[in-house]
């Protein structure tokens, strides 16, 4: 293993207990789903040794996916295949749109009120519903967010920004910007020194490559799915979520060719080795997704 990737592994495992399941979801989600789905219980536990993962907690973490109906168990003789179930695929594939998509385009200055109604633990739920679509908290009975389409039975209100600043301010107050920034930076402290690696020394072996990737995407989700995807103009001058969308596209750009070729040299389903993407990855992080 070359050593930037251990520094990225050991600066993975020092900040957090790792999360066997989380990252399996997350492999499953960005490179087995676009071929095929399926993987060998095998396989994956020689990917997981690339994460310093042991087999007992891959084995512990899949039960309990299983269990959570996320993952589907196939056993064909002596040996295992996992797939994401339905709710599981759907559940990344919703999430897919915010990872790898293009930042959000032109805003029309418009924002999207939803007053909250019923009793206290309807609302409570409502604004937790709300909050999983992006909007923001304005007061606990009010919700805000972009513009757009209104496919949920609730009351909503229109309002217009007549001015830049007021319109920032209402943002910094209904969504947690500063926690976001604060994260947004981390992570592109953490994958600093892969970005000036890869520029530098050139590609790791195929698997360290498969092992950034998956580190890559796996901290980016963690982030950006608690990201409301502000339009450039809510957003501070330096917001540091530019930065981690470019460092993203452009680590992912290079090495997912050299990741998915490991996977096809040795990674396998219930039909032998696994069938390619439908087309490439590395076109992803620009608004092409699989």
């Amino acid at each position: 293993m070359s050593d930037f990737v251990a520094d990225l592994l050991d600066r993975f495992h020092a900040r957090i207990p790792i999360r066997a399941g989380s990252l399996i979801i997350t492999l499953f989600g960005d490179a087995i789903v676009p071929r095929g789905g399926h993987l060998a219980l095998a396989s994956l536990l020689e990917i997981m040794r690339a994460f310093r993962v042991s087999e007992t907690l891959v084995r512990t973490a899949m039960s309990r996916l299983v269990a959570e109906g996320l993952f589907e168990r196939k056993k064909i003789g002596r040996n295992t295949f996992y797939a994401l179930s339905p709710s599981g695929e759907q559940a990344f594939a919703d999430a897919a749109r915010k990872i790898y998509g293009a930042p959000p385009g032109q805003w029309d200055n418009r924002f999207d009120m939803v007053v909250l109604e019923g009793s206290a633990s309807e609302r409570a739920e409502a604004r937790d519903h709300w909050q999983a679509q992006g909007y923001g908290v304005l007061t606990p009975d009010l919700m805000i967010g972009i513009a757009g389409e209104r496919p949920e039975n609730a009351l909503h209100l229109s309002a217009t920004a007549t001015e830049l600043a007021t319109a920032r301010t209402l943002a910094g107050r209904a969504w947690p910007l500063n926690d976001l920034a604060a994260r947004y930076r981390h992570f592109n402290e953490m994958f600093a020194p892969t970005e000036e690696a890869l520029q530098s020394q050139g590609l790791p072996g195929d698997l360290d490559c498969l092992a950034i990737r998956i580190l890559l995407i796996h901290e980016y989700r963690r982030i950006v799915l608690r990201d409301p995807v502000l339009p450039a103009p809510l957003l501070p001058d330096d917001w540091p979520g530019r930065k981690a969308h470019d460092v993203a596209a452009g680590i992912y750009a290079a090495i997912a060719d050299a990741a998915d070729r490991w996977l096809s040299g040795h990674a396998v389903d219930e039909g032998g080795p696994l069938p390619p993407p439908a087309q490439p990855l590395g076109g992803r992080f620009a608004g092409r997704l699989i």
